[in-house]
């Protein structure tokens, strides 16, 4: 039996003309004995579960006539001429050959949407031996069943493990399905359907690399969430040959000293600025911005995918920009003395802020410097260099009293200030991790901001100055209130530190800001505005305005960085058809899809967040895989059913404590005072307070890191003076069981105070404490 194969079968059933029956496959096959029938029974059991012979109902085997008249298939192929063809997603090549020839048929509904890698449910019509006809029934998601992991071999055969931390099993891989993976590739797999099989198995549908490639971490976190690096022909073709226009319709702005800042490792540099004060006091501003729509017009190559990126994506080793290089960092980019076209925003403020007036203009510049924010910073606090100091009395000073102006306007209206520290990941020349170190803010960080932030209010009112909304539509950005019962969860945490946000006013930003600046008082400043910021909703770009809640701003759109968000391209464009500005303004489609393109671009920046995240989690799992067994000071980040996030203070790494592991004792979850409470011992574990753990597991190829407490936090990590309401009674007190107090509640009805068991030894004292070079609002 050893030379009687899965294949031998399967031609002589192929070959036979009719259905043969077991009996008969061995007497041709000269198959004798009990143990090679039985091995025979296996490999019929096998081609059957893989669809490459069908078991008649009188026990014989035949092979499928065709296709079935509906199935799903997978776009292989789309032809310069628009011809789709496409292949069964249950097909494997090695037991049943070539895979028969799909075209699909053009219909109003579904074709234009499909793209090579999309499934569809299609009905077939079979018009040759081997050829069918597709008619779309309904499109696929293409996602959702698919998994990136790594390719392992085992004993029993090929496994898929998922690169996805939440993932709970690995996926069989027959033979036939690998496709030429290899052990350690990072492969995508298709989940395919099984019946009655305990694991469920995959078809490997593309090799993405390899997990020993230094750039695999970025690799797994683009791909996880649908993000791709490589460019269509037709977008990289469409980037060929452009120039910078002439001057002819656009103000010369050449010999007007604007600059731009940006972070020492910036490759665009998509905004240049200027200041000059005026007799009233007031100053004229000038935000130049890269001229994107003049290069992209709506419908070619390279807008179709720059709408479909969304935006750029930026991690510690790498960018995947919106915009091929030849754009994002030649032509668009406003580079030292080079002359490049641009969207200049003329701005006049009055001595307090106000923006009293506006012009939108198409320009040719010449940066006069490529400054970077910590050397314009330099200057200003008496630092020259030989760039900076020619530059210092024309230039930065003008800009630095400008931005007095602003911050102090900013200050007023009430903007919500969480200025919260970010850290950034050191990569060294091997793309490894190497440590960490926080990111300086400085005043030159928040000067750019608040420039931004004028010409994106300024690009807002212009569009609205000069438009009606079916002609000439904004995009805006967004930011709605926080939900009521947010607030309420922020209330009764900063009432636990004796601060106050009174019931049943109308929030504003002021109001927070009052709590923050409160909380700067205490050693747990960080905290209380960490919990600020997780009651926040989330910023999203509309064509209705609802105004922006964090900014304290009616109105708020996104015009600075047409290079790295398509928002701002859009922007660009209303404000060119608006103004009549030329070529390249916002088209009738653009502004029939308004609100479909603005939910998608939402999305992608959403998708971009959470695989900067994952690959930034990573990183630090990889980095910290060689410290398995060390003991790290961390504060305590989440708090939920499940155990307790931890985020290391040395590397920013979050990693998790199981429930299971915090030991001796059973934990309820308490939102309200955001703790794990031990019910027999009244252990407490709350959300921001001090922690010694212990690295158990470290996995760079998910980027999970699990932890456990360090012998000094098993008593517990409460947060000192801090006097929390609860509705689990304290160690040692039971429940009220009379009158109409709840459970949790004394016989009055009033909820339990208890004080830390740090502020009960002190009687309540306070103890003592223990790919993004952008400003954010750019």
């Amino acid at each position: 039996m050893s030379s009687i194969d899965q294949y031998t079968i399967l031609e002589l059933i192929r070959g036979s003309g009719e259905a043969l029956t077991k009996r008969e496959i061995a007497r041709a096959l000269g198959i004798k004995g009990g143990e090679n029938r039985v091995a025979l029974k296996q490999i019929l059991k096998t081609l059957e579960k893989e669809e490459a012979i069908i078991k008649q109902d009188g026990g014989a085997y035949s092979v499928p006539d065709g296709l079935p008249s509906a199935g799903v298939v997978e776009i292989t192929t789309i032809t310069p001429d628009g011809d789709m063809m496409a292949r069964p997603i249950e097909w494997n090549t090695d037991t049943r050959g070539k895979p028969p020839k799909i075209m699909i048929v053009p219909d109003k509904k579904y074709f234009a949407r499909m793209s090579e890698g999309g499934r569809a449910l299609v009905r077939l019509k079979r018009v040759g031996e081997n050829d069918y006809e597709a008619h779309i029934i309904k499109t696929l998601d293409t996602e959702r069943n698919r998994i990136l992991g790594l390719i392992h071999f085992q004993k029993k055969g090929a496994i898929l493990t998922p690169t996805d931390k939440k993932a709970r099993y690995d996926f069989d891989i027959l033979t036939g399905d690998l496709n030429g993976a290899k052990e350690g590739d990072l492969a995508l797999g298709e989940v395919q359907p099984e019946r009655g099989s305990m694991r469920k198995r995959v078809r490997i549908v593309e090799v993405i690399g390899r997990r020993d490639d230094p750039k695999a971490i970025s690799l797994i976190s683009l791909h996880e969430a649908g993000l791709s690096e490589e460019w269509p022909k037709d977008t990289l073709k469409a980037s060929e040959g452009l120039e910078v226009p002439s001057l002819k319709g656009r103000e010369d702005l050449r010999d007007v000293p604007l600059v731009t800042i940006d972070g020492a490792d910036a490759r665009d540099f998509d905004d240049a600025v200027f200041a000059e004060k005026q007799d009233d006091g007031g100053y004229h501003l000038i935000v130049a911005i890269a001229d994107v729509a003049y290069y992209v017009r709506f419908g070619s190559a390279l807008d179709t995918e720059a709408r479909r990126r969304g935006n750029s994506t930026y991690f510690p080793d790498r960018v995947v920009p919106m915009l091929p290089e030849n754009l994002s960092n030649d032509l668009c980019s406003l580079r030292p003395n080079e002359p490049r076209a641009t969207l200049a925003a003329h701005m006049w403020i009055d001595k307090d802020g106000n923006l009293k007036s506006y012009k939108f203009t198409r320009a040719l510049i010449k940066s006069h410097a490529r400054l970077v924010y910590e050397q314009v910073q330099a200057a200003k606090d008496g630092q020259t260099d030989d760039l900076t100091r020619p530059l210092l009395k024309p230039v930065i000073e003008p800009l630095y009293e400008a931005y007095a102006i602003l911050d102090a306007a900013r200050a007023k209206r009430g903007s919500l200030d969480l200025d919260l520290p970010e850290r950034q990941i050191i990569i060294d020349e091997n793309n490894d991790m190497v440590g960490v170190k926080q990111r300086t803010r400085v005043d030159a960080h928040k000067l750019i901001e608040e420039f931004m932030i004028l010409a994106n209010v300024a690009a807002a009112k212009a569009i609205e100055a000069k438009r009606d909304p079916k002609q000439f539509p904004c995009v805006y950005r967004i930011h709605d209130k926080p939900k009521s019962d947010k607030l309420d969860s922020v209330r009764e945490f900063v009432e636990s530190f004796g601060i106050s946000l009174p019931k049943g006013m109308v929030m504003e930003p002021k109001q927070l800001n009052g709590i923050l600046r409160q909380a700067a008082k205490l050693p747990y400043s960080h905290l209380i505005s960490t919990v600020i910021l997780r009651s926040q909703s989330q910023a999203v770009y509309a064509a209705d305005n609802i105004g922006h809640f964090g900014l304290a701003l009616d109105r708020y759109a996104h015009f600075t960085s047409p290079i790295r968000r398509y928002a701002d391209l859009l922007v660009h464009r209303s404000l060119i058809s608006a103004y009549d500005l030329g070529p390249g303004g916002i088209t009738e489609e653009e502004t029939v899809r308004i609100d479909e393109i603005a939910q998608h671009i939402s999305g992608t920046e959403r998708a971009s967040m959470v695989a900067e995240r994952s690959a930034v989690d990573r990183f630090t799992a990889s980095y910290l895989s060689d410290h398995i067994g060390a003991s790290f000071e961390g504060k305590i980040s989440g708090v939920t059913r499940f155990g307790l996030f931890v985020s290391l203070n040395e590397s920013g790494a979050d990693g998790l404590i199981p429930m299971k592991s915090l030991g001796d004792d059973f934990y309820e979850h308490d939102e309200k005072s955001h703790a794990l409470i031990g019910k027999r011992k009244g252990k407490v574990f709350r959300l921001g307070a001090a922690i010694t753990v212990r690295l158990s597991e470290a996995d760079g190829l998910t980027g999970s890191c699990i932890l456990e407490l360090a012998e000094q936090s098993k008593g517990g990590a409460d947060i000192p003076g801090m006097v929390f309401k609860t509705s689990i009674p304290p160690m040692g007190r039971k429940p009220h069981s009379k009158g109409r107090g709840k459970k949790g509640r004394d016989g009055g009805g009033k909820p339990y105070k208890v004080k830390s068991s740090y502020a009960k030894k002190n009687k309540g004292g306070g103890g003592k404490s223990g790919g993004g070079n952008k400003p954010r609002h750019k």
